[in-house]
């Protein structure tokens, strides 16, 4: 029988499941020291959001096996330093999908009736019809940013409201959006046509902010905005600025920049619905996190395999001596092709050439997608979800082993394809660590250990003085520049592709303006970390 140890409230339903095995202790509210001395003896640690698993709480579990948050996230657990103990965590990451979803479509329909403006002004003894009359689902568009779980239970329910469904996320297949009964867009076009437009995509320092004045500009005028993802996403004065001006018909907002939210501008006015962050504030939610996670360390406990691990390994030791030295540039590959992609991904090949074929590849598939998927998946992705991850994007992989090519022992390909095209970047690892040997058909060596974590690729006619050109105009924006590869193009003779280390990313406007250059065929901006 172990010992488990509950340091939050969680559903009694999890709690009764867990005492049918095992000895249970409930005690909430612990401060980290009393939470350390309470971890002898302890098998397993049952959290939700508010109990932080600090290094020195997990180093205090001298027999923890297991750390099981009930909840999507693991922000409050200390990830590396469970796996340095060898400590599995797992967390419950479908438990408020469906709550989360009802509760945006629950904000489109009181934005759409203007549901909680008519309570108040009958709560305040009015009769005002006409000032609230608001407008029907049925035919309208309604364009979902971020094509995920939630997004896509919300598609499903806005087709059952026979409404018209856009949606944008570069990561889902069109294959995967048409069974869905969705058309996919670039955003700015999604903005366009669009209704309503409801947000259920990650955050990540790339798309802060992402609703801005500029694409509120872009939006219909009496378009509505929903928002139960992450606050961070809008900048909230712009919202606000918006709706007043009229050029919104309204939005409904639950997730804020700084929460609580008292006081928020969004707050201050009668045109945009709030609610207090509710969306995963469901019974049933709060149940199924707390099942899930009983449950899971129930089938660790009879020495299974759980169904959401945070960071179980995967092979045994040997194998991963040998793919080891890999996975970060596997993991920077799929990130390069990624970002040098553009249009409706259709499928990921994965070609590996030499030795590295020969073993599991299976950690070298996950480190792929954790680069495709990282900072734009709503939920985390690790190497031990990786695989799940991809398949509930719709994200089609294809493996391919084959015979190593000279002069490497050993090589990855990353093949991207989409409507418009196929990019490919070939890795290789070395003393000096993983690096970049090819872009396309053009031979680069882009070193990727301590170098900049911003390149730029340019690809130009190869003439004298396409260098200096870049370099002057970078140096005049004060942009250092760390590492240059350049490569003519083996196949077409007046080309060449010049790779730029730079200390600070670029704006769009420079980008542009290295764009308009004479002899610039292409500029692209990729962050590799």
């Amino acid at each position: 029988m172990a010992k488990i140890l509950v340091a939050d409230k969680i559903a009694q339903q999890g709690i009764d499941l867990l005492k049918r095995e095992h000895e249970v202790e409930v005690r909430t509210g612990l401060k980290e020291d009393e939470l350390v001395e309470a971890m002898k003896g302890v098998q397993a640690l049952i959290v939700r959001s508010q109990t932080q698993v600090t290094r020195r709480v997990i180093e205090a579990g001298d027999v923890l096996e297991v750390i099981a948050r009930a909840g999507v996230g693991v922000d409050n657990v200390d990830v590396p330093a469970a796996t340095e103990q060898g400590v599995i965590v797992v967390n419950a990451p479908l438990a408020n999908t469906l709550s989360t979803a009802e509760h945006a479509f629950g904000l489109l329909l009181a934005t759409a009736r203007n549901i909680p403006q008519g309570h108040q002004s009958l709560r305040n003894g009015a009769w005002d019809r006409a000032k609230y009359q608001g407008v029907e689902l049925s035919g309208k568009t309604l364009g979902i940013v971020g094509l995920g779980r939630i997004g896509t239970e919300v598609a499903r329910r806005a087709r059952a409201f026979e409404m018209h469904v856009l949606a944008y996320d570069p990561f889902v297949s069109n294959e995967r959006a048409s069974s869905l009964g969705v058309e996919m867009r670039e955003l700015d076009d999604l903005l366009a046509e669009s209704d309503f437009v409801t947000l259920h995509t990650a955050l990540y320092e790339g798309n802060r902010g992402m609703m801005n004045a500029e694409r509120f500009a872009k939006m219909k005028k009496g378009a509505r905005l929903i928002n139960a993802a992450r606050g961070a996403l809008v900048d909230e004065q712009a919202l606000f600025d918006a709706v007043e001006s009229g050029h919104l018909g309204g939005a409904g907002i639950d997730v804020f920049s700084e929460e609580p939210a008292v006081g928020n501008i969004l707050t201050t006015t009668d045109k945009i619905v709030v609610t207090p962050h509710l969306a995963a504030s469901t019974n049933e939610a709060q149940d199924r996190a707390a099942i899930d996670v009983a449950e899971q360390v129930l089938e660790i406990f009879a020495g299974q395999a759980p169904r959401f691990p945070v960071n179980v390994p995967t092979v045994d030791a040997e194998t991963m001596s040998v793919l080891g030295p890999f996975l970060e540039a596997a993991r920077v590959a799929a990130r390069v092709a990624s970002q040098l992609a553009s249009g409706s991904l259709q499928k990921v090949r994965i070609e590996y050439l030499g030795e590295i074929g020969t073993r599991d590849t299976t950690p070298m598939k996950a480190a792929v997608v954790i680069g495709m998927l990282d900072g734009v998946s709503t939920e985390r992705v690790s190497a031990v979800n990786a695989l799940a991850a991809a398949e509930a994007h719709g994200l089609r992989i294809e493996e391919d082993n084959l015979p190593a090519q000279e002069p490497y022992a050993n090589l990855l390909v990353v093949r991207v394809t989409t409507d418009r095209g196929e990019e490919r970047v070939a890795v290789t690892n070395t003393p000096q660590g993983p690096g970049i040997v090819a872009i396309n058909d053009y031979p680069v060596e882009v070193g990727l250990g301590a170098g900049s974590p911003n390149l730029l690729a340019i690809e130009n006619i190869d003439r004298p003085g396409q260098i200096g050109r870049v370099g002057t105009m970078l140096g005049e924006w004060r942009v250092n520049i760390s590492s240059m590869s350049v490569s003519p193009s083996p196949s077409q003779s007046d080309r060449a592709l010049m790779i730029l280390g730079i200390g600070s990313p670029l704006t769009p406007e420079q980008m542009d303006a290295v764009a308009k250059f004479d002899g610039i065929f292409s500029v692209r901006q990729i962050r590799l970390r």
